[in-house]
């Protein structure tokens, strides 16, 4: 069905303005950077824009989703050439509040975990346990086999619960026949 540009506009200004918690929410967890996530989310949300008139209205969900995470991909592909052309990386600044510093702690070592995992499990765990899809919807956010999903959610969960700043003390070893629930 066919839209005025100026309801299109506002239909999409809508859906943004609604959407944006949720995507930096989503993407803060998927760049470990509160920054780079609005970046990606206003790339995405601008390259959505572009096909808002395509883009069929009960699958919106699914599509931006899946271009946020497609966005993030390629931004960690560009990311990846920096770091191999760029031989001394700068330290990265941390500033923590002191009335919040517990929460910043615990922040930062799930985010140092997330980051230590491939960019396809970290997206598998954070649209499965942040987002709250399910795996035929995460497949379909991935474009991927649903095998694939549960591959990637069991290796990013084995490597998560093995990773010294979540379990630290614990040394890091094959599980245990006690370890799976």
């Amino acid at each position: 069905m066919p839209h005025e540009s100026g309801s299109e506009a506002t239909d999409f200004a809508d859906f943004a303005t609604a959407a944006w918690p949720r995507l930096v929410r989503t993407a803060r967890l998927l760049t470990g950077d509160h920054h780079e996530a609005e970046d990606l989310v206003q790339t995405t949300l601008a390259k959505v824009y572009s096909r808002w008139s395509k883009v069929p209205r009960d699958e919106m969900d699914l599509y931006v989703r899946r271009a946020l995470v497609n966005n993030n991909l390629s931004r960690l592909r560009r990311k990846r050439v920096v770091h191999l052309l760029t031989p001394l990386l700068p330290d990265t600044a941390r500033h923590a509040h002191e009335g919040h510093a517990d929460a910043i702690d615990q922040r930062a070592t799930l985010m140092a975990a997330l980051a230590d995992l491939s960019p396809r499990q970290r997206a598998v765990m954070v649209l499965r346990y942040w987002e709250d899809l399910n795996e035929q919807d995460i497949a379909e956010v991935l474009n991927c086999s649903l095998g694939t999903v549960k591959t990637h959610a069991r290796r990013g969960l084995e490597a998560l619960r093995a990773h010294p700043v979540l379990a630290p003390g614990i040394p890091a070893s094959p599980a245990s026949p006690g370890a799976q629930r």
